[in-house]
């Protein structure tokens, strides 16, 4: 048993002040208020519950500005995704390990505590399944159980090249099944998934590009956890679905889908506004990856109108281009102030904390999509933040302006980190920072040699 006594703490009602919080067997076992510390606390500033990730690719962290450099004739997501195929080709399943391991290290320092990993790197070099299907599902659990973060496993299914069932490119060899082995991908995924705490397995059609409306029916059942899919990221992807349907993506996903609050629809960047209205009402989630998708080029998100209709959000770190929570949050906010060139956009209502509104729901969306409890309640789990109270960006401010000055005023004021009631942040640096950091730095110096 831990107990943690802290100055400040964001509880669901709101901030309290003088709060013990008893951790015991990984969950939230007491919340006394208004309390003086006893002997044995062990004190902390201010915390708050850590965030839900909502969607990683954790192989693409090698990647991270590698791809910086302009080609001959201008850039874009499908150009970066050439150069993201020719990366897949080159890695082995420690590689794979190795490199989510240290994505999942950042993710924690960073005050991101669980992570839905959106896994579609399945196959070998030459597209041949490993002898268990599930080999880097494996991987993937392995790196989450020795970091500590929690994990929504989301095995993707990817069967072609684009819209109506194309054939796919040399590129997405180690991407593709079919329906039926996707099933035994599922069984052995569901067999990484054993050992770690509160695991929660989900799936993924990739996109409409990659499945079929039919692969998608016949693959839901497969799974009573979260169902995820890219949508409307990019405007190709728009022009290619209205040529190939008549219809627009997210339209076309709910005239063929039964997307409900199980749903978390990653990106969904351009919609029309009968779509974002029908993705609000459905309760599904839009995942959104403010740093990647400005890396990408993507576009932005109707953010404002999305979230006056009810919508429900949470973030993710997408390609791990940068890994840091605030600043997904920031991004988006700032995304909607130049879109719409005015300031405090996602707060709605006069008077509101931008920053308590970003993180309120980024915190109940995450939770949300990836089939998780979340937020500093009796009996959840003891997922937890702690600021560093010495921060400049903290200095002097209470309440919700402490979420405005962990968001907005700059700085890394995360100090600890509970996952599970287990302490694996200390000083802003994971516990197995220096091994996890040195298998990754050997995987780099591998796929540069």
């Amino acid at each position: 048993m831990t107990v943690l006594w802290c100055g400040s703490v964001l509880l669901p009602a709101g901030w309290a002040s003088d709060v013990r919080l008893t951790l015991a067997g990984g969950r939230i076992a007491g919340i006394a208020v208004g309390v003086a510390p006893e002997r044995g606390d062990e004190r902390h500033a201010v915390v708050i519950p850590g965030l839900p990730n909502l969607h990683s690719h954790a192989f693409q962290r090698a990647m991270a500005g590698l791809t910086e450099v302009r080609g001959p004739e201008g850039d874009s997501f499908w150009t970066w995704r050439d150069q993201m195929y020719r990366a897949v080709d080159r890695l082995d399943p420690e590689d794979v390990e190795a490199i989510a391991a240290l994505a999942y290290v950042e993710m924690l320092e960073a005050g991101f505590t669980r992570v839905g990993e959106f896994h579609y790197l399945h196959h070998d070099r030459d597209g041949t399944p490993y002898a268990d299907v599930g080999e880097l599902s494996h991987r993937i659990a392995a790196a989450a159980g020795a970091t500590g973060i929690a994990l929504t496993l989301l095995p993707v299914f990817y069967a072609h090249g684009g819209f109506g069932g194309q054939a796919p490119g040399h590129g997405q060899r180690r991407f593709l099944n079919d329906v039926e082995r996707f099933g035994r991908l599922m069984e052995s995924a569901a067999r990484a998934l054993a050992p770690l705490p509160d695991a929660v397995l989900g799936l993924a059609p990739h996109s409409l590009r990659a499945a079929t409306a039919q692969e998608i029916a016949a693959i839901l059942p497969l799974t009573a956890g979260p169902i995820h899919i890219h949508v409307a990221e990019q405007v190709k992807e728009v022009e290619d679905c209205l040529a190939f349907s008549g219809t627009r993506p997210v339209d076309y996903l709910y005239d063929h889908a039964p997307v409900d609050e199980r749903w978390c629809l990653i990106h969904a960047t351009h919609m029309t506004e009968a779509e974002t209205v029908r993705l609000a009402a459905s309760g599904a989630v839009a995942g959104l990856c403010p740093i990647t998708e400005a890396n990408l080029g993507d576009g932005i998100f109707p953010g404002r109108r999305f979230a006056e209709a009810g919508g429900r959000y949470g973030v993710g770190s997408d390609s791990n281009v940068r890994i840091d929570a605030a600043e997904e949050l920031r991004l988006l906010e700032y995304s909607q102030r130049l879109s719409e060139r005015a300031r405090n956009v996602m707060a709605l209502e006069p008077g509101a904390s931008t920053g308590r509104r970003l993180f309120d729901a980024a915190l109940a969306g995450g939770a949300q999509a990836l089939g998780a409890e979340a937020g500093i309640a009796l009996g959840r789990p003891a997922d937890l933040v702690s600021f560093d109270a010495g921060t400049p960006s903290l200095h002097g401010k209470r309440g919700d302006a402490l979420l405005d000055g962990f968001i907005f005023a700059g700085g890394a004021p995360v100090d600890a980190v509970w996952r599970n009631g287990a302490k694996l942040v200390e000083g802003g640096r994971h516990q197995a920072r220096a091994t996890v950091e040195a298998g990754y730095r050997r995987v780099l110096d591998k796929l540069a040699g």
